[in-house]
């Protein structure tokens, strides 16, 4: 896994402020994540805190060998739960994250 932060996206667009805040960011600091979850019409935010472990991509794609176009790349963030659980979380357009 590795912290060099290189996050573009082949089928969703990260925020600027995002993007160099994720750059910024060195194993070990405190992150506080939130993301928004939708079930139907019901929307709410779901929030997650931990340190800092890296940046890297989750790539998904069909089972047949196919085009890279077909492939979806989604950045990940990983990081240790304050109950020391290891986690990681996909970005989205949507998603916040705040040092401390």
């Amino acid at each position: 896994m590795s912290t060099e932060v290189r996050l573009p996206s082949n089928h969703r667009k990260l925020a600027p402020e995002l993007l160099a805040l994720l750059k910024g960011l060195t194993v070990g600091d405190a992150i506080k994540i939130t993301q928004t979850v939708r079930v139907g019409a019901k929307v709410w935010p779901a929030e997650a805190t931990g340190t800092f472990r890296g940046v890297s991509y989750l790539a998904t794609g069909v089972t047949v060998d196919r085009v890279a176009e077909d492939d979806i790349v989604v950045p990940t963030v990983h990081f240790t739960k304050p109950n020391g659980e290891l986690t990681s979380i996909s970005l989205d357009e949507n998603t916040k994250i705040v040092r401390g």
